[in-house]
């Protein structure tokens, strides 16, 4: 178990598509499970499933709102991009290899669940990118 876990609470309409699409699609682990909220292991995080009477709507493009996964090894981020395509997840963003050559460089791709949340999955070439590079301007597709 990692030292310290993150958790993420976020809404869907149903728990049967729930399951369909994290645990059958992304490998995800069931935690406790009740008729409105259903706990997901994704790499060791959190993330619990509330059922909401909204309906969501699918924000345009991929800001403000995203969540998902640093992998640590490009062969773990093509695992799971393997996987997705495999179990015919729906892919938000095909996949991108960003900033060749540059200490930001970095594969990506996007999914979205069938509640319009939209999952980012990232292996960057350079671990002080995670959380350094901090002379670098550029986060994502924005601009500082």
């Amino acid at each position: 178990m990692n030292e310290f876990i993150f958790h993420l609470a976020f809404p869907i309409a149903n728990i049967p598509d729930t399951k369909k699409f994290y645990v059958d699609g992304l490998g995800c682990s069931v935690g406790r499970e009740t008729v409105n909220s259903l706990i997901l292991n994704l790499y060791g995080h959190q993330l619990v499933a509330h059922v909401a009477d909204e309906t969501l709507d699918p924000q345009q493009g991929i800001y403000p709102r995203h969540f998902g996964i640093v992998f640590p090894t490009l062969a773990d981020w093509q695992g799971l991009h393997d996987r997705a395509q495999s179990c015919q997840l729906s892919f938000y963003q095909a996949a991108k290899h960003r900033f060749s050559g540059s200490l930001t460089e970095h594969r990506t791709f996007f999914l979205i669940d069938p509640f319009a949340n939209l999952l980012e999955f990232k292996y960057y070439r350079h671990e002080a990118a995670i959380f350094g590079a901090k002379d670098f301007t550029q986060i994502g597709d924005l601009t500082g």
